[in-house]
């Protein structure tokens, strides 16, 4: 099967503006879901920032176990149908959560999501399929921007629809994608070659399956700690900013969604002007350890700081470490052949479940603990400490590994 340069712009499109949607969706709802699980339970903030953390590792463990399936799915049936399973289980998703009359309901929608895998593994393994290694870690990083720009929309406009209350951005995410949905069984064609497809094995369509068929390729494993470790720092940002904001400066929703505006605005900046030019300058490797650099010192800084407008300020800058997970996953991606790049990424969405599942445990525990009004050492900046712990581990794994290809 011959991709044409018409069709290869149709997926990518689509591929972007379903990543654009899903980020809007991600971020709409981080202001208001503190909220809204105080509305659910009756509970403080430090309680339903365990609350929060539970939700988030349903979706996690649903997702570690079932990112191979759907991984190794693509590779047997093509892309097309596991992104539209993909992009349906979201809308479902949201819309469960919207319709939510007590906790269990937030439970069951995050448990759908995740059981039917997020975009970004079907999102880059497409982006595997339509360019070649050296072009993907620049592809991957418009798949970040894509990502980064809808993070600007989204929690601003979270922030704006909860005022006609919470359950609104739900409704809101779940209906975009509904749109984009449709929009993609009429736009999107298939990506994976017909000599690319292979049989269907439930021996590798599982974590420990996978994980064993990738350790015969060489350099891959490696890379994987690299990313299982800095996924799990940076997931400090999703999984507790909107816990951690307004215990630490006491900012409202509203802020909350300004200040993951300011992120998003940075994200979408590096992301696409500026990851292809250091990456082509620097490669890859380099350019994933100077945004370590980077996220280990911000995270550090956020640990300690109790001033909201140098917050503010910082949050124009977080983007830069965006930079680190594009260029892991094209290193990756180089030392994995075509019939098995919807495995990679079906792993890598493992490793990354793994880390949401991991990261609330350690995050949002700390947390609440450091801010619990009976503890006497209240420390909300606790939880940085550990992503910076772990950040620093990733950038030396990566610092330690031989130079293979750049």
């Amino acid at each position: 099967m011959e991709i044409t340069p018409q069709q290869q712009g149709h997926a990518t499109r689509f591929v972007l503006l379903t990543v654009f949607v899903y980020s809007i969706g991600f971020g709409i709802i981080m202001p208001v879901l503190p909220e809204l699980i105080i509305e659910l339970e009756g509970v403080s903030l430090s309680e339903a920032t365990l609350i929060g953390g539970l939700i988030a590792s349903a979706y996690a463990v649903f997702q570690f176990l079932m990112g191979p399936l759907v991984g190794n799915l693509g590779d047997r049936f093509g892309r097309r149908p596991v992104f539209l399973l993909s992009l349906a289980g979201f809308s479902i998703d949201f819309l469960l959560m919207g319709l939510a009359p007590n906790i269990l309901w937030l439970f069951i929608g995050r448990s759908v999501a995740g059981a039917l895998g997020a975009v970004f593994g079907p999102a880059n393994a497409v982006m595997a399929d339509l360019f070649s290694a050296d072009e993907r870690a620049k592809k991957f990083g418009m798949v970040g921007a894509a990502f980064g720009i809808g993070f600007i929309i989204g929690p601003a406009l979270g922030g704006f629809l909860g005022e006609f209350g919470t359950r609104m951005p739900f409704f809101v995410a779940a209906g975009l994608a509904a749109i984009t949905f449709i929009y993609g069984l009429f736009a999107f064609p298939e990506t994976s070659a017909l000599e690319n497809r292979r049989t269907f094995s439930l021996k590798r369509a599982n974590p420990l399956g996978a994980l064993l068929q990738l350790r015969q390729l060489p350099g891959v494993l490696p890379f994987a700690m690299v990313y299982l470790l800095w996924v799990t720092s940076t997931n400090i940002y999703p999984i507790s900013w909107a816990y951690y904001a307004p215990a630490q400066f006491g900012w409202d929703s509203k802020m909350v969604g300004l200040s993951l505006t300011c992120v998003g605005l940075s994200m979408a900046f590096v992301q696409a002007l500026l990851i292809g030019r250091v990456v082509e300058r620097f490669g890859e490797r380099k350019t994933a350890v100077y945004s370590l650099s980077f996220a280990l010192g911000t995270m550090l800084i956020y640990s300690f700081n109790t001033s909201g407008a140098v917050a503010i300020a910082i949050c124009f800058f977080v983007g830069i470490q965006g930079m680190v997970l594009p260029c892991v996953n094209a290193l990756m991606s180089r030392r994995t052949p075509a019939d098995m790049q919807g495995e990679l990424q079906g792993f890598n969405g493992s490793l990354a479940a793994l880390a949401a599942l991991i990261a609330p445990l350690i995050y949002n525990t700390t947390l609440s603990h450091y801010t619990n009004p009976e503890n006497s050492i209240f420390f909300p900046g606790a939880p940085f400490v550990l992503a910076a712990a772990l950040a620093f581990a990733a950038m030396t794994l990566l610092l330690s590994l031989k130079r293979l290809d750049n």
